[in-house]
């Protein structure tokens, strides 16, 4: 948004303070605790047909974005939360002085206005006012709309001032909250049970992630911020709950980019007697549902113009058939890590020469094939060394029963079969220990050793889901409150 220079601000905050203390010192309350609203911008609209010039009479609020004050006469519009309305005030309907007092209002005041309705010769429906109360002073101006947004930074600082100015961000993160309310009502109907599990973990598991960590003073411990939902909801499985989901803040201490920001939510759902093929129906039935009900299209134009087409069945390919074709070695898995890094680089990557095999792979499938993955694509059996958690495959014990679902060519949703034998678990976890600095979390495999049925679990990034359904450039513009440095 465009910012206004500092002294300009100062000057009219000054400007709208000495108006504040006018008022007060007249008696007048520019803070009320209530104003009467009767009907929305949008409701009130409703009521007033094509065929007719008038309507009923209307209590309307919201914040002054717009203010034409042509002498005896003012035209502004109020915005709420539906949007937009017009206010048409005059002084021979409002009276002398209330008018004199309101041509002192300013951009961004909210106040509320009553009248009927009528259509002006544009034909826009209008409130004619006999009426108005301020009930909220805006001591700063707000941003210059009319000359775009342009400072990333100040959008995500001052978020508040960006859905003020900003339709396309109003709208986004209203589509955001029907996605996700979409997707509980999926879910309900499923009949999963939702649940709500801990933040703070004495124990990070669930994902290979770097935790944000804390002191707990009245036990005198140290916490961490979750990296996953995933292991106490697989307890809940243990507990005789066969269904059950959450939906989640999750938190990595690790890097921020277009499509990763150090808090975001996930849905995790984990269901009984199913596998990762029930997670297959299970994830493309609920995007499936989500984009008809909450975006009303099942094909989403990209920005670039390539359209993402949501329906029917999806494309399914085995992690290493890709890997193969994109590096054009037939014989890759049993190539040594030296001749893999060679290959990596006549395919113009770079990749950590102090990677593990296993990584220097899923490098090569990160930076030269994920992005190609437009289209709805479940990427199955990838290397057991890069989850833990999954049932290894029968007939090839070199890799796990996983999918992990690219769109708009990015991951934002792995399934697995869960691993429900404590030993294999076990064994996996403590390999996983070795290479790594995560701890062994003792509690979740004495719960495996009571007993988890077979099951599927699947995980949903909503961050990324909402970056493609609403055609979003980056993930912070996908979270109201994205994560910053302290100004």
């Amino acid at each position: 948004m465009t910012e206004i220079p500092e002294e300009e601000t100062h000057d009219l905050f000054a400007v709208r303070k000495a108006k504040l203390d006018a008022m007060l010192e007249s008696g007048q309350d520019p803070f009320l605790a209530n104003v009467e609203q009767t009907h929305t911008s949008t409701q009130a609209k409703e009521l007033l047909p094509e065929d007719e010039e008038e309507g009923p009479e209307v209590s309307v609020a919201g914040r002054i974005v717009i203010f034409r004050l042509m002498g005896k006469a003012t035209f502004l519009k109020l915005l709420d939360r539906d949007g937009q309305i017009q206010a048409y005030v005059r002084r021979d309907e409002i009276g002398e002085d209330a008018y004199a007092s309101f041509k002192k209002l300013d951009l961004g005041d909210f106040i509320g206005v009553r009248g009927k309705l009528f259509r002006t010769k544009t034909g826009e429906i209008t409130v004619r006012a006999v009426e108005y109360t301020l009930v909220s002073k805006a001591l700063r101006p707000l941003p210059e709309k009319w000359h775009g947004l342009t400072d990333n930074e100040q959008i995500y600082r001052q978020r508040y001032l960006d859905l003020v100015v900003n339709q396309e961000s109003r709208d986004r993160f209203k589509a955001r909250s029907a996605i996700i309310r979409e997707i509980r009502e999926f879910m309900w109907e499923r009949e999963f049970l939702e649940v709500e599990t801990p933040m703070l973990q004495t124990v990070s598991g669930g994902a290979a992630a770097r935790p944000f960590q804390t002191h707990f003073n009245a036990l005198s411990c140290d916490f961490n911020l979750r990296i996953a939902l995933e292991l106490h909801l697989k307890r809940l499985l243990v507990g005789g709950f066969d269904r059950v989901f959450e939906v989640g803040r999750v938190f990595r201490n690790e890097g921020l980019s277009r499509r990763h920001n150090p808090e975001f939510t996930m849905l995790e759902a984990y269901q009984a007697y199913s596998d990762y093929r029930g997670m297959m129906e299970l994830t493309r039935s609920l995007i499936q549902r989500v984009a008809e009900r909450a975006i009303g299209s099942l094909t989403i134009e990209r920005p670039d113009g390539d359209v993402i087409d949501l329906s029917g069945e999806w494309r399914e390919a085995k992690y290493k058939d890709l890997i193969l074709e994109a590096t054009e070695r037939d014989d890759w898995f049993d190539l040594p890590k030296s001749a893999k890094l060679e290959r990596s680089k006549e395919l113009g990557i770079e990749v950590d020469p102090d990677l593990e095999d296993h990584e220097v792979t899923n490098d090569v499938f990160e930076k030269i094939i994920e992005h190609t993955l437009v289209q709805p694509t479940f990427v199955t059996h990838i290397p057991r060394e890069l989850c833990p958690l999954a049932k290894i495959t029968q007939d090839d014990p070199t890799t796990i029963d996983v999918f992990e679902l690219c769109i708009n060519g990015q991951e934002i949703a792995p399934a697995y079969s869960e691993q429900n034998n404590p030993f294999v678990q076990r064994e996996a976890f403590e390999r996983q220990v070795g290479e790594e600095t995560h701890e062994l979390d003792e509690d979740f495999l004495l719960a495996l050793e009571h007993g988890m049925p077979p099951a599927g679990g699947m995980g949903l990034g909503i961050d990324r889901l909402v970056i493609f359904l609403t055609k979003a450039a980056n993930i912070r513009d996908t979270i109201l409150f994205p994560t910053l440095r302290p100004s």
